[in-house]
């Protein structure tokens, strides 16, 4: 019979040699995940014996999944995001690391316009930056807005995991078209858009190209396809000097920074994330 730690280990062994590089973390949320154990609770068992036969099978098939290609988080079905869980699955991306650089600039924004404040969070995905940003300001408003319907049920259901049901809302639009009047005005808009290249997107990593959604990755030929649409049709709904803040890909920073001055913002500043990359750039409306 195996304990808890046992089956940790081999489950790492195998994750490893197959060059799974965060192998020790992503064993310890699979054996988690299958014996219904937070991380806390699964280290305080560690040496106890597994004696729920079921719960070997489970990690034996999740760790096969894995092995497939499949990423750990569509398997467990959640995923961290600035200190927050979130629920995943493969109608939203995975939230990134460099992507709670957008959230840090959007609570820092909004603090700067005062107490009560309305923010649009564009192409929201599972919501992680939005939610973020109210769970860190209670008195702000947010919009979550994408134009999938799965994933606006995955933010409604994060919605209610973190509490913030009666400060955050979530509507279906096309940001590539003019907004709807109804929304009102904002004090800023932040958005992770779709940003890489057509023509990259063969050569993503097997556990993007093949599971995650490409309507949240392909910018169109050049990346800036959404984005130019964003910054054209959606000035229109922010407050007089309100901020728009977006993330972009590799290389991108200039052009974006030129999109947002041609489309009447200024004081344009960048933010690098923590490889030192341009990650964020904001705009304020003239």
């Amino acid at each position: 019979m195996k304990t808890y730690n046992d089956i940790y280990l081999d489950s790492r062994r195998k994750l490893r040699t197959a060059g799974v590089s965060a192998s020790d973390l992503e064993a310890r949320l699979i054996v988690s995940h299958a014996s219904g154990k937070t991380k806390e609770e699964l280290l305080a068992s560690s040496r106890l014996y597994v004696t729920d036969a079921g719960i070997q099978t489970a990690v034996d098939e999740m760790v096969r999944r894995r092995l497939g290609g499949e990423p750990v988080a569509y398997i467990v079905g959640e995923w961290e995001f600035y200190g927050l869980p979130f629920m995943v699955n493969e109608s939203v991306m995975i939230p990134r690391v460099d992507t709670e650089l957008l959230a840090e600039v959007g609570i820092n924004l909004m603090k700067r316009r005062g107490w009560q404040t309305r923010l649009l969070d564009l192409c929201a995905g599972c919501g992680c930056v939005g939610l973020a940003i109210g769970a860190n300001l209670p008195n702000c408003r947010i919009v979550l807005a994408d134009i999938s319907d799965q994933a606006l049920s995955v933010c409604r259901v994060n919605m209610l995991r973190n509490n913030l049901s009666r400060q955050v809302t979530a509507i279906e639009v096309n940001v590539i078209e003019a907004p709807p009047s109804l929304l009102g005005a904002f004090d800023a808009i932040v958005c992770n858009p779709p940003y890489i290249p057509t023509r990259d997107l063969e050569g993503l990593d097997k556990s993007v190209r093949d599971y995650e959604p490409m309507l949240a990755l392909d910018g169109g030929p050049d990346g800036l396809y959404v984005i130019r649409a964003i910054a054209t049709y959606w000035p229109a709904l922010l407050k007089p000097s309100g901020y728009m803040a977006m993330e972009c890909g590799v290389g991108q920073a200039e052009a974006v920074r030129e999109i947002l001055g041609d489309s009447g913002f200024h004081d344009i500043k960048t933010f690098n994330d923590t490889l030192g990359i341009e990650r964020v750039i904001v705009g304020t409306l003239k």
